[in-house]
Parts: C-alpha cells; structure tokens; sequence
C-alpha cells in the first residue's frame, strides 16, 4: 500500500506561485540566495532552540550548510531544525505562509529578539521553480519523536509528501535544473553567486567540500573585539583596494532604524586619479543577506566616495527582496547616515587635524557639492569647509567657525575672495581696503567656491560677502600729498565715461583703493567677476556671453590718476589712451580680459611714446 499523499494546490495558490516563478524575480541566480537564507534561518533557529535546553536530535551535529551539484541537479542541506510532516505542509505547501515569521513572533513573546534571522516572506522556497523543472525536499525535524519526509513537486497542480527514515537532522533540497538553467550547476558560477549574496552568512558555507564564507560579517561583532589589521583586510575585500583607509566609521544604532553599519573613506579619490564619475560602493543588507549592490538612495550621491556596508533589520522590502518597498523609509535610513558620518567628520577634524586635512584635500570637491545641491546637509558640510586666510601662514586653512571666533567687534561680515593663489590674492585690488582695516579675508582658490560661498550664504549669523561686493571705506581718510581733490576726482570719472563710453557702466572715485589706480567692479550686486568668467566657461558653442556691467572706480591718490587729470587738458589723445589702458589694466586685474591684442597695441604705443619723450 502506498504511502504517498498527494497534495494540490489551490487555484489561487497556483496562480500565486506562476507569479513567483515567472514574474516576481527579476534575475533568476536569486533562487541561490533565497534557499541559502531559508537554510541559514533554519539554523538560527537551532541554535536558539538547542540554547533554550529543549532536547533535540543529532544535539552533536553543529548547524551549517552545504551545496553540491552535478550537471544538472543542486543541493543545497543544512542541519538545522528540519521539519515535521505539518510544518512541510504548512510552510512549503502554502505560498506566503512564513514559518520564519511565526518564529520571531514566538522569539518575541519569549523576549528574545536577538534571533539573527533572514527569511521573512514565505514565498522564497518557490523562488526555486525559476530553474528546476522538479523539486524534492528530504527533511527531519530536530524533534526526537518526529521521523523524516520527502517532499515532491515539479510546481504545477501540488506535490507529494511521503515518510522516509534514517534521514539526519535538517533539510536537503534537490532542484532538477531545467535545460536553460544547468549554467547554475557549474562550480564556477555558482561560487560568484554565492558569494555576491551570501558571502556573510554566519554559519559554515560549503561548495562540493569548499569554504566559500572565509570573510566574516565583522560590522555586526563589537568594535572591541576587531583588530585594526581585520578591519583593513575587510576594507580590501569589500573596497576593492590594495591600500588601507583613511577612514571607518563602525556604528550600530536602535532608533529611529536598526542599523549596523561599516563604512571606509579610501585614502585616495578616485575621480580625481582620471577615472570617471564614480558610482556609491556602500551595499545594503538584510541581516547579513545582500540586498542592494551599490545601493542608490543609500546615501546622497557627493557620499559617493564611501565604500561599506550597511545592514539594517528595518527594511520592508517587497516580496522578493530585491528592492525597497517603503521610499520613506529609504529616506530616512539616508538621512540618519548621512548625518551620522558628518558627525564624524566634524569629531575627526578636531580630533586628528593632519589626518582630516589629508581627507579635505582628497574630497574637498564633494563636500562643496554637498553645500550646492543638498539644502537638508548644507550647514552641517559648512562647518567642515577650510580656506587659508589673510590673517594666517600661507598653507594653514581654517574653519569658517574658528575665523567667526577670531572677528572683532567692528567686522561684522565674513569676508573672502577668490585668486589663483595667495600671492594674486594678496596683491589684489579688491584686497587693499581689508589690509588696510586689518579685517581677516578667506582666499579661494577653487573657482567653484563663490557658488558654495552662494549657497551658504551665512555661518552663525554671519553673512558670508565677496570681497568685490563689501562696502567697505579706508580706514585712514587723511587727504595724501598730491592726491585729488573731490571736485578734481569727480571731473575726471566723468570725463573718463565719456571716453569709455558703453564698455563701462559708471566711472566714480574709490574710497577702498590704495595701492592700485584703479579697480573693475560688477554693476549686479549679485555677480561677481569671477561668478561671470565661470557662466562664459559654460556657455555652449555660438551662445553670446553675458552681457558685461562693469562699473570703474578710481584711486584719486594715485599719481597716474594726477597725472591723467593734467594731461587730458593739453594732450587728449595721449589722455584717451591712458584711460583705455587703465580700464583693460583693471580687467587684466580681475581675469576678465578676453582679447588681449587692442591692449598690447596701444601698450606699445605708449611705451614708444614715452621713451621719444624721454629721450
């Protein structure tokens, strides 16, 4: 008499299940990943069980897992807690019944959360049927009085469930591979997959008598217990890097999410040693199972540089686990990341400057992009920027907090000014009238730092101003010998409009000049000369410029505006030259000079007009 039972789907069910085999996975090899976590879930549950002192069967038999294959089959066993001929029906004859589930409900009545368990749908099993045309399931229940059972079914209409004995404890699932699927069998690729997904898995992972899982999932032990030199192998592992970190930041969070998370900075950035735009390297698990390579979301994309981990138990991820089902959530994982690794960087650059300047010359770029496009992050990415200044040795750069600490009562702005370098800085024009107030000035050297200085905007309440746009008067307004008058310097910027014409907007007298004889500022107060050369780098082939609003000032102590103002009486073509080449002197200055060659013209005829004077 035969003692096979025969089992059929409900039509429902069945529907359900064409679904999960033809239409819920988006790539086949899942199918490893899933029956990889439902036999490392088996295991937990061992573990726990055996810890809880209930007796059980084959107690020596330490849990693990083991896959084997043939040309055409897989065979994935584990021993741990098998189960009964009412467990086989409930979990694996109805779809989106999940044993694990009921588990942890009982794991947390018993107020034991800490069960390390993967499986959370119940519909994974099924994921099989993508590439076997027949599946059977040997298992045995670690119940002593229970005996073992085989489980058939080639996934249409139901399957069979008959008794076997002398079977060990835990389940061995064979998948007869269908014709297109046998590519799974071979050693090779069943190994990458293996350890794309399930590389950290926590318990013994064999392939045909090898050690696949040899890297350990060291971001969920405890800091203490990991040596500097695992932390780095791990890094290489998952970095894909030879040398060791600048950085890690090892964190593990209860609230708002459940996070484990290791994350490296590499001590080099990529994007700037001529590769392309790099994409996130940080991989998102689900108690150790991969979910995500190179997650986006994760982070925001100026943290692309990071390279890690993070593992969360919070994830409400769909059916098949391949993707987030909740974007909020996402967000909200992002946002305390995000956050929490810029608390680092902050905690880092006052407690270890040189190493934090190191990192700030690697990544400097991305935290200014940070500033530009990420208004949630941008006072926080503030506070780790660093410039030199005035006030300090050329190579020493400063925080923007620590320049606010340093300002006097009379300053009331933080001031800062883009330059090639410290030595075109210091002798800018637009730097004359801070030196002479002994007001501190950031120099910027990077062109893109007026768009970050844009977006900022302010820093503990101070308003962050270019230096071409500070209103700011010389501190000493004594009259100088030979300087002129008020009405004389008027008459003459009046006089140097007519000449100039449409090529400036307005010509006046400076109270801010010096050294210089004269200084070109922009009429918008909302651009500045750097801001307008950065707009024409960007301005596509064909596409006019932005239309130039210049205005003029004029030093009225400089001997050269003295003696313009003799000259354009008794030799005004002389005059008209000297004016023209004060005005391109002045866009010289300030880098807006386009086409140089009407100004060395008239250059060289001055210089030839001087040396006949002379001689």
């Amino acid at each position: 008499m035969s003692t096979t039972e025969k089992h059929h789907f409900q039509a429902e069910i069945q529907q359900l299940l064409d679904i999960v085999i033809h239409s819920l996975y988006t790539d086949k090899e899942i199918f490893v990943r899933e029956l990889i976590s439902n036999a490392a879930d088996a295991c937990e549950k061992f573990r726990f069980t055996q810890a809880s002192g209930t007796p059980v069967y084959q107690p020596d038999t330490q849990p693990g897992i083991s896959i084997t294959t043939t040309e055409d089959t897989i065979t994935f066993t584990d021993t741990g807690v098998g189960m009964t001929h009412g467990e086989l029906v409930e979990n694996l004859g109805t779809i989106a019944h999940s044993g694990t589930k009921a588990f942890l409900k009982q794991l947390a009545e018993a107020k034991k959360p800490d069960a390390n368990l993967i499986g959370q749908f119940g519909v994974g099993f099924y994921s099989a049927f993508m590439a076997a045309n027949r599946v059977t399931v040997l298992s045995r229940s670690h119940l002593a009085e229970e005996q073992g059972w085989q489980w058939t079914s080639e996934g249409a209409g139901g399957y069979d469930l008959e008794p076997l004995n002398d079977l060990p404890r835990g389940t061995r699932i064979t998948l007869q591979l269908k014709d297109d699927a046998k590519e799974f069998a071979k050693p090779d690729a069943l190994e990458r997959i293996i350890k794309r997904y399930s590389n950290f898995v926590q318990f013994p992972l064999e392939l045909n008598g090898k050690r696949l899982n040899t890297v350990q999932a060291i971001w969920a032990r405890s800091k203490n217990d990991i040596k500097e030199e695992e932390y780095n192998e791990f890094y290489q592992y998952v970095g894909h890097d030879q040398e060791n970190p600048l950085y890690r930041l090892h964190f593990s969070a209860d609230a708002p999410l459940a996070i484990q998370s290791l994350l490296f900075v590499p001590a080099r950035n990529f994007e700037v040693m001529g590769m392309s735009r790099t994409e996130s390297d940080v991989h998102l698990y689900c108690r150790k199972v991969l979910i995500q390579s190179k997650a986006k979301g994760l982070f925001p994309d100026w943290l692309r540089f990071l390279k890690g981990v993070v593992d969360s138990e919070d994830l409400p991820l769909n059916i098949s686990r391949e993707t987030m089902q909740d974007t909020s959530l996402m967000k909200k994982l992002n946002q305390v990341l995000t956050g929490r690794f810029l608390k680092f960087l902050e905690e880092q650059s006052a407690k270890e400057p040189a190493t934090y300047e190191k990192f700030y010359e690697q990544y400097n770029r991305f935290l200014k992009e940070g500033v530009v496009t990420d208004f949630t992050h941008k006072d926080a990415l503030g506070k780790l920027l660093r410039y030199e200044s005035s006030t300090l040795a050329k190579g020493t750069q400063t925080s923007l907090a620590d320049y606010v600490q340093r300002m006097g009562g009379e300053q009331k702005e933080i001031y800062f000014l883009l330059a090639a370098n410290r030595e075109a800085a210091e002798s800018s024009p637009y730097f004359e009238v801070f030196q002479s107030r002994k007001f501190e000035v950031l120099f910027l050297y990077d062109p893109w730092d007026e768009f970050v200085m844009d977006h900022l905007r302010e820093v503990e309440g101070k308003i962050l101003r270019s230096a071409e746009k500070a209103e700011l008067d010389l501190a000493d307004t004594t009259p100088k010998t030979g300087a002129l008058s008020d009405e004389q310097a008027q008459a003459l910027a009046k006089w140097i409009k007519e000449i100039l014409g449409d090529r400036i907007t307005e010509v006046r007298a400076s109270k801010r000049l010096v050294e210089s004889p004269a200084v070109i500022l922009e009429s918008d107060k909302f651009m500045t000369s750097t801001m307008r050369r950065l707009m024409k780098s960007m301005k596509k082939e064909g596409e006019a410029s932005p239309d130039a609003q210049h205005d003029l000032e004029i030093n009225p102590a400089h001997p050269i505006m003295a003696r313009l103002d003799q000259i354009r009486q008794t030799d005004p073509a002389l005059a008209t030259k000297v004016a023209e080449q004060i005005l391109d002197n002045a866009r010289v200055a300030a880098g807006l000079l386009e086409d140089p060659r009407a100004m060395l013209k008239r250059l060289n005829e001055l210089l030839e007009q001087v040396l006949v004077t002379k001689a």
